[in-house]
């Protein structure tokens, strides 16, 4: 009975790889967040510099921005065809509609780029209130994208989306599991 550890103890491991799954399990625990919410993270991140990027572009042709939507249009319809073209008209839509307030526009995708950044630091830093942000930010558009999906003819793009955001959820809410944030 000597042998035996105490109650508050730790076990050893039997081998170095049951050792080395409870180190990482024990880290995550502790605050590292996982490969996976770094890769959500990292999605983030890229939401955020792609809307700069539209922010940019919107600033410096805002003047002109007929003209330049009509050739980069011209351009996408030339080297792709149709490809994605349901999504390249509600980009000129939306953009058409930026160009008429520009500045509000600005400002609405700068707080949605500052959202996305804030959203990504959270993850990354293991923040419970990241995980919460993301799981009923991400799941929330879930019935939304569905209604579109079954609504409107088929778009892989739309089902692309749809995947993307169903598989960012169980990401989420099995890391919040793992911690026992749920």
């Amino acid at each position: 009975m000597a042998n035996l550890p105490q109650r508050d103890e730790p076990l050893e491991p039997s081998s170095k790889g049951s050792r080395h799954a409870r180190l990482g399990r024990d880290n995550r625990l502790r605050g590292e967040s996982s490969e996976s919410i770094k890769a959500v993270a990292v999605y983030e991140v890229a939401k955020g510099i792609g809307a700069l990027l539209g922010a940019g572009a919107l600033w410096l042709w805002h003047t002109d921005l007929e003209r330049w939507l009509a050739t980069a249009t011209a351009t996408w319809q030339q080297n792709f065809g149709h490809l994605l073209a349901p999504q390249v008209e509600s980009t000129v839509r939306i953009a058409q509609q930026a160009s008429k307030n520009w500045p509000l526009f600005l400002l609405l995708i700068f707080v949605y780029a500052a959202i996305r950044f804030i959203e990504a630091y959270g993850l990354w830093q293991d923040k419970t209130w990241a995980y919460w942000f993301s799981v009923i930010g991400y799941g929330i558009f879930i019935p939304i994208e569905l209604y579109y999906l079954l609504a409107r003819p088929f778009d892989w793009f739309k089902l692309a989306i749809f995947v993307l955001n169903i598989i960012i959820v169980i990401v989420v809410y099995r890391n919040m599991k793992q911690k026992g944030l749920i």
